[in-house]
């Protein structure tokens, strides 16, 4: 596999299981109403782990501008790699949240609940506060940056020159750390936003719910945070790894 079908097939899966827990949970006459934050977050790790585990041999991982950005500030990634990583993001990650609608399809037509009919597609605050929203994925997508760069180790000097087998990412150091990662910044980070920490998680699906027939405004004045915050926190964290090392 290319790294843009790689990154696509790795991302839709992560946010097909991801998105689709947050479905199972909020929307009206599903089989998980009701479970909850410890259900949406370990599913959430989990949907991470399935993506990379596909992705990983062919692309590491990636499935997060973030994660892209950042190793490519460190010089750990080429510049030249990153679009066909970012197209690579944001394809699957609209892929994904079709599949979700599809598969939720009659659970969104008897749900009236606009908000969280939109939470299966995107994040959200549970306080409006701009500044304090920004700053919430500012850190989330910091911690996870920072510390995938501590998992990899020294192996984050491979990857670039460019050939596909080595690159650096997510598959690189092994699914179930960052799983675990992902998991423990929902548990303790997410409460705010709903921890987006990935720019294309939050508006590949955002473009879909704005397409798709489903009634609620997107929050289009919301969107910016989760692409703003999360670049902001994955070139703190790749500097500050420069700075240390």
């Amino acid at each position: 596999m290319s790294i843009l079908v790689a990154e696509i097939l790795g991302t839709m899966l992560m946010i097909l299981l991801g998105n689709g827990v947050v479905a199972n949970v909020v929307l009206k006459d599903t089989k998980a109403g009701g479970a909850g934050w410890i259900e949406i977050t370990t599913a959430w790790a989990l949907a991470v782990f399935v993506g990379v585990i596909v992705a990983g041999p062919y692309s590491g991982a990636h499935l997060n501008p973030a994660v892209t950005i950042g190793l490519a500030v460190a010089g750990k990634v080429s510049w030249a790699l990153v679009p066909e990583y970012l197209a690579g993001e944001m394809i699957g990650a609209m892929i994904g949240a079709f599949l979700v609608w599809l598969f939720y399809k009659d659970h969104f037509k008897i749900t009236d609940d606009d908000a969280g009919k939109l939470a299966c597609f995107s994040t959200g605050p549970a306080i409006k506060n701009t500044f304090s929203n920004l700053m919430s994925e500012i850190i989330g997508t910091f911690v996870l940056i920072f510390v995938i760069f501590y998992i990899a180790g020294p192996s984050l000097d491979l990857g670039i020159e460019g050939n596909p087998e080595a690159l650096i990412g997510l598959g690189s150091i092994g699914a179930i750390p960052v799983a675990f990662l992902v998991w423990v910044i929902g548990l303790s980070l997410g409460g705010t936003t709903g921890y987006a920490i990935n720019p294309a998680r939050d508006l590949g699906p955002r473009i879909m719910h704005s397409i798709l027939p489903i009634k609620g405004k997107s929050d289009w004045g919301y969107a910016w945070v989760p692409i703003v915050g999360p670049i902001i926190g994955c070139v703190i964290a790749a500097y500050l790894y420069m700075y240390l090392m």
